[in-house]
C-alpha cells in the first residue's frame, strides 16, 4: 500500500508543534505563554463575575458539581433540603456562536487547570500555555497521568460523552453482593438514561462527512471478524446537525470534546440535573471555592477549609466553612485525597484503612492505526459511534474515537481502549510533604497495554495498515494516563453499601471513589450516576 508522503508532511506541518504527535507520544513545555487574560475576558466575561459566596453555615455542603454531586444536588432538594454546592473550577458559559472553551489543537490557558502546556490526550504539551484556571486537570502520578475536570458540571463537561452500562457478570464481579444488578438494571440505570436523554448516533449524523473515520473504524473491525455495536452518548444531536447546517458553530464536528463543546452539544450537568437542582431554589453553587481540608468539631458539625479562587485559579482568601452534612463529590482524585488526609493527620481519625485503597485506572488506553486510503473527511468529529467488546483473551472494549489535537483529518483511525484490569494503586499521605499523593505500581499498565495491542494488531493486520504513526512518534498503545480514575473510597469497605462513610454520621461519598477501580471494560459515567441515583435515595429515605 502507497501513502503519499508528502501528504503526511503536509499535514505534520499543519499541526506544527501544536499537534498529534505531541498530543499522542511526548515532550515538555520548553516555557510558559505570554497571560492572556485580557483575551480571555474578551471572549468569555462571564468568567470575570464575582463567585456566589457561600454562606458560614449550611445545612448540607456538596464538594464538587460532577455526576455523583449533581445527582445528589438534584435528590437533596427535591426532598426539601437546601444544598450548597462548593466547585472549585469557574461557572462556564455556553454560546451557540461564541468559542468558549480552548480547542483540542490550538490550545490556551482556557484549556488546562493551573499548567502551562499539557495536552487533554496523555498529559504531555501540545505548547506552552499561561497557567489559567481552565477546565482540564491533568496531573503526574509516577507511569500514570490522571484527567479529571475543574468546573462546575464536573466531568460532563469533558469527557467524550459515552455512557454504557457493564455486563451483569463483570458488574457482579465488582460488587458481589453489594449492589444489586437487577436493581440497577431496572431501575437506576433507566432513571439515568431519562434523565441525561441519551441516545445513539442518528444515521444522518453517521453518514455525514466528519464522521468518514467512525465509518472507516467499523469497516476494518467487521474485516477482522467483529460486529460493531452502536453506543449511547450524551450527546445532543440537533446541535450536532445545526453545526452540519451552518446554523452554530462548529464544536462536535470538528473534534471538539476533552476540553468542552462551547455550543452545549454535550447535554452536561449543567443543562440537567445541576439545572433542576438549581429551579428547586434550595441549591446554590459556589464556583471556584477549593475545599483544601475536612475535619470535624466537638457540636458534631464539619469544617471545611475552603480557597476562594480568581478565575486564574489563584488564591484571593481562605474561609473556614461548616455544615451538618457533608456528601463528597469531588471526583475520585479529590475525594480520596480529602480523607486519606483528614484521616492521617488526625482530623478525622476513626475513618478506617479502607480508605485510599483500591484505587484503579479503568483499564483505559488510547490507541491509533496507521494512515488509511479509504477516505478522509476533512476533520475528525468528537462523538464516539460504535464499539466492539472482545474476551479471546482479558476482556476489553474498544470504542470509535477521534485523534484529538488534529485539525485536518489525516486518516489515521483512533480508538479509546478499556481493560477488565485489576492493578489497583493506594492513596499515601506523605508527612513530609504534608500532602496526600497516589501510589500507582511502576509496569501498572503494562498489561492494558499487552491486552489491547493484541486486539488492535490484529484489526490492522486484517486491513493492511499499520499501527502508530511513526513519522510523529505517535506510539500504536499509550496507557500512560486514566480518563477514568476510579476507586479510593470503595462502596462496602470505607463506606457501607450506600456511600455512608464508616465511622461518621452525616459524611457521605457520592462519587467514582467509591467504585473499585474498574467498571467492567466500560466507561463508568453511567454507572457512577446510577450508584448515585440509588444511593441518594436510600439516603433520603433513612433519614441518615
Amino acid at each position: 500500500m502507497e501513502i503519499s508522503r508528502r501528504r503526511a508532511l503536509q499535514a505534520a506541518a499543519l499541526l506544527g508543534v501544536s499537534g498529534a504527535s505531541a498530543f499522542l507520544s511526548g515532550g515538555r513545555p520548553a516555557a510558559a505563554a505570554p497571560i492572556l487574560d485580557p483575551v480571555y475576558r474578551a471572549f468569555v466575561p462571564e468568567l470575570w463575575n464575582e463567585p456566589l459566596r457561600a454562606p458560614e453555615h449550611s445545612e448540607s455542603i456538596i464538594v464538587g458539581s460532577g455526576f455523583g454531586a449533581a445527582i445528589a444536588a438534584r435528590r437533596l432538594t427535591e426532598s426539601g433540603s437546601s444544598v450548597t454546592i462548593l466547585e472549585r473550577g469557574s461557572q462556564w458559559p455556553l454560546d451557540a456562536r461564541r468559542q468558549i472553551f480552548a480547542n483540542d489543537f490550538a490550545p490556551d490557558g482556557r484549556a488546562f487547570w493551573r499548567r502551562g502546556g499539557l495536552t487533554p490526550l496523555t498529559g504531555l504539551p501540545m505548547v506552552p500555555t499561561d497557567r489559567f484556571g481552565g477546565i482540564f486537570d491533568v496531573t503526574e502520578h509516577g507511569s500514570i497521568d490522571v484527567w479529571r475536570a475543574a468546573a462546575v458540571g464536573g466531568g460532563s463537561l469533558v469527557f467524550t460523552g459515552v455512557m454504557i452500562a457493564p455486563e451483569r457478570r463483570f458488574f457482579d464481579s465488582l460488587f458481589g453482593s453489594t449492589v444489586s444488578y437487577d436493581e440497577m438494571d431496572s431501575i437506576y440505570f433507566p432513571r439515568v438514561r431519562s434523565a441525561l436523554r441519551l441516545s445513539s448516533m442518528p444515521d444522518d449524523i453517521y453518514a455525514s462527512v466528519p464522521f468518514t473515520h467512525s465509518r472507516i473504524w467499523d469497516a476494518q473491525a467487521r474485516r477482522a471478524g467483529y460486529s460493531p455495536r452502536r453506543i449511547d452518548g450524551i450527546w445532543n444531536w440537533d446541535v450536532v446537525r445545526a453545526e452540519l447546517s451552518g446554523a452554530a458553530r462548529p464544536s462536535a464536528t470538528i473534534g471538539e470534546s476533552n476540553l468542552g463543546n462551547s455550543n452545549g452539544a454535550k447535554f452536561d450537568l449543567t443543562q440537567n440535573y445541576l439545572a433542576d437542582a438549581q429551579r428547586t431554589s434550595r441549591a446554590r453553587i459556589h464556583a471556584r471555592h477549593e475545599v483544601t481540608a475536612v475535619s470535624r468539631a466537638a457540636d458534631g458539625r464539619y469544617v471545611l477549609e475552603v480557597d476562594i479562587l480568581d478565575p486564574g485559579a489563584s488564591v484571593v482568601e481562605s474561609r473556614t466553612l461548616t455544615c451538618d452534612r457533608l456528601f463528597l463529590g469531588a471526583g475520585s482524585m479529590g475525594t480520596s485525597e480529602l480523607l486519606v488526609t483528614a484521616r492521617d493527620t488526625g482530623a478525622l481519625p476513626d475513618l478506617n484503612e479502607h480508605v485510599g485503597q483500591g484505587w484503579g485506572t479503568n483499564g483505559d488506553a488510547a490507541l491509533v492505526r496507521g494512515m488509511t486510503p479509504e477516505g478522509n473527511g476533512i476533520v475528525q468529529a468528537s462523538p464516539s459511534a460504535s464499539r466492539i467488546f472482545d474476551e479471546s483473551g482479558t476482556p476489553l472494549t474498544l470504542e470509535n474515537w477521534y485523534v484529538p489535537g488534529s485539525p485536518i483529518d489525516m486518516s489515521l483511525i483512533g480508538s479509546l481502549g478499556m481493560v477488565l484490569d485489576s492493578t489497583r494503586g493506594e492513596f499515601v499521605y506523605d508527612r513530609a510533604a504534608g500532602k496526600t499523593q497516589l501510589r500507582w505500581p511502576e509496569q501498572g499498565n503494562r498489561y492494558v497495554e499487552e491486552a489491547l495491542r493484541a486486539v488492535h494488531d490484529r484489526i490492522a493486520h486484517t486491513s493492511g495498515v499499520g499501527t502508530g504513526f511513526p513519522l510523529l512518534r505517535v506510539p500504536d498503545v499509550n496507557a500512560s494516563f486514566t480518563a477514568h480514575p476510579l476507586g479510593g473510597a470503595v462502596l462496602g469497605k470505607a463506606t457501607d453499601g450506600y456511600g455512608r462513610v464508616a465511622g461518621y454520621d452525616g459524611l457521605y461519598v457520592v462519587d467514582g471513589a467509591l467504585i473499585p477501580g474498574s467498571t467492567g471494560a466500560v466507561n463508568p459515567s453511567l454507572t457512577i450516576a446510577a450508584l448515585a441515583e440509588r444511593n441518594i435515595e436510600e439516603i433520603i429515605a433513612s433519614g441518615r
